[in-house]
């Protein structure tokens, strides 16, 4: 399969148009005029008009003629579109306004990072970089989900692993909302570095997935920060896990993923989890 990089004009054309048709006009204050319509969500002249350009400058963007908006029109049209913060930072790094980190993109872990991994023992831990890529883990973070080491460096991947591997893919019960938030999460990723050839290869790679393909579609962009899993494990049973996201200043390139239980009998099946991986790694 043909893979590519981001292609901004023509993805700035797709987003403004579906950002667009999924709005009300009568959330707007706009006259309906519901029969005459169709095509559902704002006309162009309403976004226009709402943005304070022209109609004719909105269909050049929508149809990718080669328009690079300034950071005044993009924030107009981030208004007019009611676009959430995610979304409006998409916008940005797609019309190229957002200042970028020209530093080398990490492939492996900063050392210092990667001995915080193993110090947060007993809790969970993982350290990944935007695409994913697991470059860090403890012990008891592959008791909870896999022994990282056994698999090959291409699939040591979040993404990866959910869509394909053959038990991690059933592991969380909530899998079509797990899936969705990290297409949305690696979709800001995309944007955010459209020159990153092994993204590229990567997203392509999930597309040939019918799940992948029909949620990209979509064009959701939402970066989870934090928030809540329930893991149905083979050995430990179900367990309710809260999630934080931390970026290191000095390697804003790499995440840090902390889990924790969010009650008792969680917690009781992680510390038998981690007595598992203590007793492994002696």
């Amino acid at each position: 399969m043909t893979t590519r990089t981001v292609d901004p004009t023509q993805e700035l054309a797709a987003f403004l148009r579906t950002r667009r048709e999924r709005l009300d006009p009568d959330d707007f204050g706009l006259p309906s005029r519901r029969r005459s319509r169709r095509t559902p969500g704002l006309r162009r002249e309403e976004v226009a008009e709402l943005a304070g350009v022209s109609i004719d400058y909105i269909v050049r963007l929508e149809q990718a003629r080669g328009l690079r908006p300034s950071a005044d029109v993009v924030e107009a049209l981030a208004r007019a579109l009611r676009l959430a913060p995610d979304e409006r930072a998409y916008l940005f790094d797609l019309a190229r306004q957002r200042p970028r980190d020209d530093g080398k993109l990490a492939t492996t872990a900063a050392p210092p990072l990667a001995r915080l991994v193993a110090d947060l023992s007993p809790l969970p831990v993982m350290l990944m970089n935007h695409r994913y890529d697991i470059l860090a883990w403890n012990d008891e973070m592959a008791a909870l989900l896999v022994d990282f080491g056994t698999l090959p460096p291409s699939q040591r991947n979040s993404m990866w692993l959910c869509l394909k591997h053959p038990e991690i893919r059933d592991f969380a019960v909530d899998r079509e909302r797990v899936v969705r938030e990290g297409i949305a999460h690696l979709r800001a990723a995309w944007a955010a570095h459209p020159d990153d050839r092994a993204l590229a290869e990567l997203i392509a790679e999930f597309t040939t997935d019918e799940e992948f393909a029909r949620m990209w579609a979509e064009r959701d962009v939402k970066v989870k920060g934090r928030g809540s899993k329930t893991i149905r494990h083979p050995a430990a049973g179900l367990l309710e896990l809260h999630f934080e996201v931390l970026t290191p200043l000095q390697d804003q390139d790499q995440r840090l993923v902390i889990y924790r239980a969010m009650d008792e009998e969680s917690q009781a099946a992680l510390d038998r989890l981690s007595g598992s991986a203590g007793r492994a790694g002696r």
